[in-house]
């Protein structure tokens, strides 16, 4: 069934207002799942906080067209679908992954992280970035060590005096 003039708008707008928004791009050749497959991908895809959608080529080019993911354009041909990462650069690249893994036929084409074109054989490099909520207790641990270190180290002088003191208390008693 065709798509109107009104229809086809729809979906450029949506499709770039997600682009927009989005930390990165991913297109993949979905050929040979089944619609149960694709619908599995897609609840996995809201899941993970992920805008998929299977979008012409035609109409991707022109929604992604002013973007950081305009890089994408040469990649658009055959039948793909778009993931866009909306909470986390690597939530789209999880979720593809992660279901590549269970089904063969779903084959990453090529990812845009900020306006730059990436190979698909980075999809391991950008899905083992962290989440925001890993990002920050990393840094917070990394902030942490310092405190911790300066208070042991300030908690040992007196330690040192009071074992000093008992080894001393020790040494007369046994005299």
């Amino acid at each position: 069934m065709a798509l109107s003039f009104a229809e086809k708008e729809a979906i450029v707008s949506e499709v770039a207002d997600i682009a927009a928004s989005a930390h990165s791009a991913i297109t993949a050749e979905y050929i040979g799942l089944t619609a149960g497959d694709m619908t599995d991908l897609r609840a996995k895809a809201r899941s993970g906080g992920v805008y998929l959608r299977v979008v012409k080529n035609t109409l991707a080019k022109r929604a992604i067209e002013g973007t950081d993911y305009e890089c994408l354009k040469d990649t658009l041909v055959g039948p793909l679908l778009m993931a866009f990462s909306q909470e986390d650069p690597g939530a789209a690249a999880r979720v593809l992954k992660d279901f590549a893994k269970e089904n063969d036929k779903l084959v990453i084409k090529a990812l845009s992280v900020g306006g730059e074109l990436l190979a698909a054989s980075d999809i391991e490099r950008l899905a083992s970035l962290p989440t925001k909520e890993q990002a920050i207790s990393m840094l917070m641990s990394v902030m942490q060590a310092p405190v911790t270190k300066l208070a042991r180290t300030l908690n040992e002088v007196p330690g040192k005096l009071v074992r000093t003191v008992a080894a001393v208390r020790d040494a007369k008693q046994a005299a």
